[in-house]
């Protein structure tokens, strides 16, 4: 049975996010590795994982190279440091599908690479990344940046079972 992951803000081929969020890797060969091994440590071949955006800054043929290595069925919401690139780029880079906008799944969750405006009287929780370390407050936020994860993909059912959990406090 297939199962459905997030994450975002791999930053794969970045020298500097190791600095930036003080990644524990000595250079950028043992980050994307790292974390080319985590991904895979969770995410079957038949699994489906979506991307929010902050993949990587390496050019097409390195991206498809990780992108060809790492498990399941890979679907990507374009980040800031994507969206230099066309929507093309990136399915030819492997990725099976890329959106340029946020994307709605299960009716509820709100995907999406920056945190979205969600005021306390919405109903939805908005899957995010982009601000990395931080963490924002309230139900409404689920924050999927790699390094809250170990730097692997989320599976859904944390993510409801989590939503869940608040909702209930």
């Amino acid at each position: 049975m297939s199962r459905t992951f997030f994450t975002s803000d791999h930053h794969f081929g970045h020298k500097n996010i190791i600095d930036f969020e003080s990644r524990p890797f000595s250079g950028v060969e043992e980050m994307n590795a790292a974390m080319i091994e985590s991904w895979n440590s969770v995410v079957a071949k038949e699994d489906k994982v979506f991307h929010l955006g902050d993949f990587s800054f390496l050019n097409r043929d390195k991206t498809r190279a990780i992108v060809e290595r790492l498990h399941g069925y890979k679907v990507l919401i374009l980040g800031n440091h994507d969206r230099g690139r066309s929507r093309g780029w990136w399915l030819d880079a492997g990725f099976d599908e890329v959106s340029e906008h946020p994307i709605v799944y299960q009716g509820f969750f709100f995907l999406s690479h920056e945190p979205m405006y969600m005021n306390k009287h919405m109903p939805y929780v908005n899957v995010h990344g982009h601000i990395h370390g931080q963490k924002y407050e309230g139900k409404s936020y689920f924050n999927v940046s790699v390094e809250h994860w170990e730097y692997k993909p989320v599976p859904f059912e944390q993510i409801r079972d989590s939503v869940a959990a608040d909702e209930e406090q």
